[in-house]
């Protein structure tokens, strides 16, 4: 129970604070969580930059999303609380400590029981002796004891079915905490895909323009910086540049541009279209692309069969 609590929320402090606000009865303030905070900077910041920069408007979407993400923490963090760690500590300081309870009662009450017995043993060794001897007060205590073990093996049976009873509500409870546990993972995986959703979300935002990260001047970089999504495939990128020199794709793409013709082209990396009018590219693969006057600069159109829509140019390396 504890470590869900770390789990869900790693802070202390703020353990602590919900903890004395639950125990005052009293609602604890809502309060931005990492990923809302995160967020925020990053939209204070790209607008600071401007809305209109490449820079800035990535800054922006990644704030967006960082935020969502935020709002899903909150959400996971909630729908654990009543359905997984609310159920589980209310058996903990309930139920499970009156089982302990019943159960060291159960315990005292048998040593009382052994006690007696012994007593009562005490005592017949005695009677046994007394007999002998012709006495009578021996057998007063044997009477005693015999009593004694009565009284204390009935108190013993009664404390023993209470506990009995009990303990047998433990199967129920355990498939009770079992649909909790469920619920638990449930959320968990809710969340996690949702968090992947929403990266996935900004991943195609951002490569729908990768060949417009220039400098916050508008002012057009010499080197194209990539988006790269992960470290496969960084080194599929990085495994399959062109042997030829940035002059030279260079020269190749406005020759391509400025003539009416098409060319194949290799696809350096995967790009995954950002609405219809974009063509899906897969690593390596060879399409024919060409150009259509008007056309953005950064951008031809690609064909592969009958899928036909416009691709970005740094994605490619024009075979000859």
């Amino acid at each position: 129970m504890k470590q869900t609590e770390v789990l869900l929320q790693p802070n202390p402090n703020a353990r602590i604070e919900e903890f004395v606000y639950e125990k005052l009865d009293r609602k604890a303030p809502s309060r931005m969580n990492n990923p809302e905070l995160l967020g925020q900077y990053m939209i204070d910041a790209g607008n600071e930059f401007g809305p209109g920069t490449a820079y800035g408007n990535a800054l922006i979407k990644c704030g967006e999303t960082q935020k969502r993400i935020g709002a899903a923490d909150r959400e996971l963090i909630q729908t654990s609380a009543i359905n997984f760690l609310t159920p589980l500590r209310n058996f903990i300081e309930g139920d499970y400590k009156t089982i302990t309870k019943e159960r060291k009662l159960l315990q005292n009450k048998r040593l009382d029981l052994d006690a007696a017995k012994t007593r009562l043993k005490k005592a017949k060794v005695a009677e046994a002796r007394a007999a002998q001897l012709n006495t009578s007060q021996p057998e007063e205590n044997n009477i005693m004891s015999e009593q004694e073990v009565r009284i204390t093996q009935s108190e013993f049976d009664r404390q023993a079915e209470i506990t009995r009873l009990l303990l047998e509500g433990i199967s129920s409870t355990h498939a009770h905490h079992l649909r909790c546990l469920n619920d638990f993972v449930e959320a968990q995986m809710t969340y996690y895909a949702q968090c992947y959703q929403y990266m996935l979300d900004l991943q195609k935002q951002l490569g729908s323009f990768p060949s417009t990260f220039l400098s916050n001047n508008n002012q057009a970089s010499t080197t194209p910086v990539q988006s790269v999504s992960s470290p496969s495939v960084l080194a599929s990128a990085s495994a399959s540049l062109p042997s030829v020199s940035n002059s030279m794709v260079t020269s190749g793409l406005s020759e391509l541009k400025s003539s009416s013709g098409s060319r194949k082209a290799r696809v350096l990396y995967d790009y995954d279209a950002a609405n219809s009018s974009e063509l899906s590219l897969l690593a390596d693969e060879v399409i024919t692309v060409y150009s259509i006057p008007g056309m953005d600069s950064d951008w031809l159109m690609g064909e592969r069969g009958n899928q036909k829509g416009k691709v970005p140019i740094t994605y490619l390396e024009l075979l000859n």
